[in-house]
This record gives C-alpha cells, structure tokens and sequence, in this order.
C-alpha cells in the first residue's frame, strides 16, 4: 500500500509537470501507473486514460479555447439520459444517505452493490453536518435560494448526471454518465437539494 501510495505521489507530480511544460512528462507519468496498477476486480487498468474531453481541459489547464469549449460542451448535454418517467425528484432521505456514503468503485466491490456520491467531500449541504469539503460550493439552502422549479430540477439533474454538460472542465465527478450512480440515486440527490421539505431548505 506504502509503494502504490508512492507511486501515485510521483505519477500525480509527473503528469502536472507534464501539463505546464508540454515535455514528455506526461508518458512518463502514465508508463509508471501501468507499470504498478493493473486490473483486479471492477477496477479496470484502463481507468488511467482520460477521455478526450478531460483531454483537452488537462492540456489547456481547464480553459480550451471558447469555441472547442462550446461544442464539447454540448456534445455532453445531448448526451445526458434524462429521467425515464420524466419526474426529477426522488426521496430526499434517501438523497443525504447517498451524499453521506463515499463507498462503490473499487477494486473489491462487486459489480450489484450501490454506490455512494461522496457529496460531502466537496460540499456543504445538510446544516447538522459539521465536516465537508469545501472545493465545490455550498449547496446548503439550495432550493430556497434558487427555487424548485422545473428548470432548476433539469439542471441539478444535468449537473449530477455529467458536471461538464454545464461547464467542460468542472472537476465534479460524472456521477451518471460514468454510471456511478443509478437514476433513482441522481433523483435522491436532487431531492436533497431541491424538495421544501428537505433540511437543506427548512432552515
């Protein structure tokens, strides 16, 4: 664990090395992950390759030009899978337990365990929960500062489902375009934020 640690340390450096001088850091980086990480279980080897988007934001230091920026963006959107019954709310309950839960994806899981949105690494959001991340916004009072309408349920949705679907080089998590999570779960989510009856909005 100590030298995969170490590895990952010196394979992170490398890669952002490689980012700001456009030298050969970046091969370097990615033949030492493969050289130590290799496919067991869920967790496949080729987990170490971005797609093409996060390509051109981790080469352009997350401002691609506007009009690449654009289209990539909305190649994103349109290929967001709304809610099959077309209802964006799920259970808000349900919703916190999910962002509480930071489980799912790794090695060890088994493909029918459910995984977690690890919400509170990055936001702030009930207002009993005392320790959050603080590289996302605050989501606390969401719904009472944004509204509950439609439109704003679509876009929660969108932002769960796939962050770059709204903007290209967001660093949250593409929680269903990456099937990390399921439709019921995204609903949960944006419930959590978005129903009156949520504590995120009551007080």
């Amino acid at each position: 664990m100590k030298t995969h640690k170490i590895t990952l340390f010196c394979a992170a450096s490398l890669l952002a090395t490689g980012i700001a001088h456009a030298g050969d850091y970046r091969a370097q980086a990615i033949a030492l992950i493969k050289h130590d990480f290799h496919t067991r279980g869920i967790a496949t080897a080729d987990r170490i390759y971005e797609d093409g988007v996060q390509a051109v934001c981790n080469y352009s230091s997350d401002k691609p030009p506007a009009t690449i920026a654009a289209r990539l963006q909305k190649d994103q959107f349109d290929a967001i899978k709304w809610p099959s019954d077309g209802k964006y709310l799920g259970d808000w309950k349900s919703g916190e337990k999910i962002a509480q839960s930071g489980r799912g994806m790794a090695w060890n899981y088994k493909p029918n365990n459910v995984n977690g949105g690890s919400c509170y690494n990055c936001h702030q959001i009930g207002p009993k929960e005392t320790a959050f991340g603080t590289v996302g916004p605050s989501l606390y009072q969401f719904g009472k500062l944004r509204g509950y309408g439609e439109d704003m349920q679509k876009y929660v949705w969108s932002k769960i489902y796939n962050a770059k679907a709204t903007n290209l080089c967001s660093a949250m998590p593409r929680m269903g375009y990456s099937g990390t999570l399921t439709e019921k779960q995204i609903k949960d989510l944006a419930a959590l934020l978005l129903d009156p009856n949520s504590p995120v909005n009551k007080e």
